[in-house]
């Protein structure tokens, strides 16, 4: 499928998207992120693809935001109809079902700081630099995305303030998984993307289903999801099949 605001490619098990208007800062436009929408659905059903990366193009930005002019082009009726669609998209990110490690490759604003808040794992260089910017235009978002990746006290903190936080501080409160040099993000991006590749497919998604479904619940409930969960959809494979290549590199058949 041809596209006009993301690039799509894949690497072995790996699928790489990028966001792609440099010249806008990758804003996201109703247009892109209906784009990515649509990939991610076919990447969903495509079994080849067992990790994602999603990056933005050009040296500056990750993405600065939603597109400002289009939304202050748009009629209110345009508006909201985008805006419930928009809704079921950033949900679809959220849960979707194959993990997604994004590559933060510069500035992450507004609905790009949100944007990093939905993806599993992320990967930053020295040019990253996040904001939470909604309060400062009488929005609201992230509320119930950003206490789960720094807790709750600073997401406050973040929220309420909107102050950009720096590649390195991003890293220190958990904002960012690993800080690497820019000229490493997109290699670092695809060893680790590899790396969950290699594992099983069933359990890596299970494993993610359980860790999201499971917010909120209390310890015992988690626990017991899990319990259940391996007497059925994430029933392991037996100690022969599970533990193959273990067995073949000491020599047992």
């Amino acid at each position: 499928m041809s596209y006009q605001n993301i690039l799509a490619e894949r690497i072995e098990k790996v699928a790489i998207l990028t966001m792609n208007r440099p010249e806008k800062l990758n804003a996201l436009s109703y247009e892109l992120a209906s784009e990515l929408d649509a990939e991610l659905t076919n990447i969903e059903n495509d079994d080849n693809v067992r990790a994602v990366i999603l990056t933005g193009a050009g040296p500056r930005a990750f993405s600065a935001g939603g597109d400002i002019m289009q939304m202050v082009k748009s009629t209110p009726e345009e508006m909201a109809a985008r805006t419930e669609l928009r809704r079921e998209m950033n949900w679809h990110l959220a849960t979707f079902s194959k993990p997604i490690i994004g590559a933060i490759n510069g500035l992450a604003y507004g609905a790009g700081a949100q944007l990093t808040t939905m993806l599993d794992i992320r990967i930053g260089c020295e040019h990253a630099e996040i904001q939470f910017l909604a309060a400062k235009y009488g929005r609201a978002n992230s509320t119930w995305s950003l206490p789960l990746v720094v807790g709750m006290p600073k997401a406050k903190e973040l929220l309420y303030t909107g102050r950009p936080i720096k590649a390195e501080e991003a890293e220190r409160i958990g904002l960012l998984n690993q800080l690497v040099p820019c000229a490493d993000l997109r290699s670092a991006s695809i060893e680790m993307a590899k790396q969950i590749g290699e594992n099983d497919p069933r359990m890596v998604q299970g494993i993610k289903r359980l860790l999201d479904d499971d917010v909120g619940l209390g310890w015992r409930e988690r626990f017991d999801a899990e319990q259940n969960a391996r007497k059925g959809k994430l029933k392991a494979n037996s100690p022969r099949e599970g533990f193959k290549a273990f067995l073949e590199k000491k020599g047992i058949r």
